[in-house]
């Protein structure tokens, strides 16, 4: 965790107190332990880690933190009944295209737009780091937040399953 005060909260402060990126707390991501909003920090922080252990510039920096902190800003609940229903009004490859792994990168990047003004590198960036479930990422910002998005998910991922495996054992051993 970074702390507070640091150059991080500097570049991400409007983003993390904005009640639209806020919402993202109610939304279950890798796990049931885990949000949205806790997956999307913990990627922007990797990222900024990341973006200066390569020295990147100030404004390059800068892009990173914005653009990782809103990757997942599709803003629903891809779990949920509603995404399901939209779900069934297609089928074979047409409903495999729609489906939330290939779809959210771009909904996150026109949100992000809209509610934060974000450059079209930062928006692109975002809509490309689901890569390889969607176009290659061109830029080194692109790069770096599908890269720290992977490490984050990985581990959240990892720790979803040891918790269910953990009380699976207890289950059966206690």
């Amino acid at each position: 965790m970074i702390p507070m005060g640091s150059e991080f909260e500097q570049l991400a402060g409007d983003i993390l107190s904005h009640p639209k990126f806020q919402q993202l707390r109610g939304f279950v991501h890798h796990g049931a332990e885990n949000s949205v909003y806790d997956h999307s920090v913990s990627v922007a922080e990797a990222a900024y880690s990341i973006a200066r252990r390569m020295r990147l510039s100030a404004d390059e920096t800068a892009s990173v933190v914005r653009a990782a902190l809103l990757h997942d800003f599709f803003g629903y609940d891809w779990h949920g009944d509603r995404f399901r229903r939209y779900l069934q009004h297609f089928s074979g490859l047409r409903r495999l295209a729609r489906m939330h792994a290939f779809v959210h990168g771009h909904i996150a990047a026109d949100r992000a737009r809209v509610c934060f003004g974000l450059t079209e590198r930062e928006c692109e960036a975002i809509a490309r780091h689901m890569f390889p479930l969607s176009a290659m990422p061109r830029t080194r910002i692109a790069w770096i937040i599908t890269l720290a998005d992977k490490l984050v998910a990985s581990r959240e991922m990892l720790a979803a399953v040891g918790g269910y495996m953990s009380r699976a054992y207890r289950k059966v051993f206690a």
